[in-house]
């Protein structure tokens, strides 16, 4: 078994590579997305013995370096992208949102006795997880100090949800109008719905429109996560690190002083308020090295997911992540499809809460929803944050049913 910290991280490093890689090269895999590919790589490292569950390297990625990861994607965060995404998209995530904060709240009353003391904390990371993806799983632990055992069985039981709800959101929409219950549309040749009550819709005569200004925007949003939009110069680099830095600290500062507010909620409001003044949000590769950072961390995340850990703590976790991702199902697609939104709306809209933007990129590129490319990754992009607040939240209000 390969130990050496260094090691370690040149390993994760090449999970990375190779998830993007097959992202960009393999259609059928690509439609997974890197950052679950990279966590699915590095579950396979460590429960073939390759690399170990518990290592340092998982320490540094999990505390400082995913923090400044956070922070540097939220510096591309503009707060008015989310009002231009439409009603449509930030009402679905909203629905989203709703129903995993509902599914926990439910999972930890019905699980309390068999996850123990700590199923409060359980409770407030998949809300987190499921409003915005993994990164938010391990902020609000973090936060919430969840012991090592159950915070590395509760990953393990999340990548397994995150992937059987990628491959659900897949093939939602062709499901249910197969079914009958997307009588309200049909399905295009690329597998797409359109709705007549949809105003991106075809039947709107405004989906040239629509489409074309997305497909415009679109790749400039993707080269600010995959590609720096200029090159990246010392200065902006030497900028991105002092304001990192000096959030980390900021916030680390605050979080100590007015405790018991925890850190990771002044780094979020910090790094949005950053992020709202242009020259901030226009520094060239702030989203790339962020998505990077948030990438090897999740492949790091992959590879603490020893599945045996399920074992030891048992599988009421397993049954909790269940709960929780399907009560978020039946609010977002129930709730969704009864108040007239679209279905490829929804699913984009799902997997921006389950697995963040790269998710809601790969879902909406995979399915050819190019119209909801845009407003899928903004809405993502917000989950980041607004995870972490109805994260922390919820488990308050679960620690007070439950103790």
């Amino acid at each position: 078994m390969i130990t050496n910290p260094t090691a370690v991280f040149f390993l994760l490093a090449t999970c990375v590579a190779a998830a993007l890689f097959l992202e960009a090269k393999t259609k059928i895999v690509g439609a997974l997305g890197s950052a679950l590919l990279g966590i699915l790589f590095g579950m396979l490292l460590s429960n073939t013995g390759i690399i170990p569950g518990e290592s340092p390297a998982y320490e540094f990625l999990g505390g400082p370096a995913v923090n400044a990861g956070i922070i540097l994607i939220l510096l591309t965060v503009d707060v008015r992208s989310v009002v231009k995404a439409g009603p449509r998209m930030l009402a679905a995530f909203t629905l989203g949102g709703i129903g995993s904060a509902i599914g926990s709240s439910i999972a930890a009353v019905i699980l309390a006795d068999a996850i123990g003391p700590e199923a409060w904390k359980l409770a407030g990371q998949y809300t987190a997880t499921y409003t915005g993806g993994g990164v938010n799983f391990a902020a609000v632990g973090s936060a919430l100090d969840t012991s090592g055992d159950l915070f590395a069985a509760g990953i393990a039981a999340d990548v397994t949800m995150t992937a059987i709800w990628m491959a659900t959101c897949l093939a939602v929409p062709v499901l249910f109008v197969a079914g009958g219950l997307g009588r309200r549309g049909a399905v295009d040749g690329s597998g797409a719905a359109t709705d007549p009550t949809d105003p991106v819709g075809a039947s709107s005569g405004k989906e040239g429109a629509a489409s074309t200004a997305d497909e415009e925007e679109g790749p400039g949003l993707h080269e600010m996560l995959y590609s720096s939009v200029g090159a990246i110069k010392l200065q902006d680099l030497a900028f991105m690190v002092m304001v990192v830095l000096g959030t980390l600290w900021a916030s680390e500062w605050l979080g100590r002083a007015l405790a018991p507010m925890p850190s990771v909620l002044f780094l979020t409001t910090i790094a949005l308020g950053l992020a709202q003044i242009p020259k901030v949000r226009a520094l060239h590769g702030a989203g790339v090295i962020g998505n990077y950072i948030v990438l090897i961390f999740l492949a790091g995340n992959g590879a603490m997911s020893v599945l045996a850990n399920i074992v030891v703590i048992g599988p009421p976790i397993v049954y909790f992540a269940a709960i929780t991702v399907g009560l978020h199902g039946v609010v977002i697609f129930g709730v969704g499809r009864l108040v007239g939104l679209d279905l490829p709306t929804l699913a984009v809209a799902s997997q921006a809460c389950v697995g963040g933007p790269a998710s809601a990129m790969a879902l909406a590129t995979a399915r050819g929803y190019t119209d909801r490319l845009l407003p899928g990754v903004a809405v993502g992009l917000l989950g980041y944050a607004a995870g972490n607040y109805l994260g922390l939240a919820v488990a308050q209000v679960v620690r007070g049913l439950t103790g």
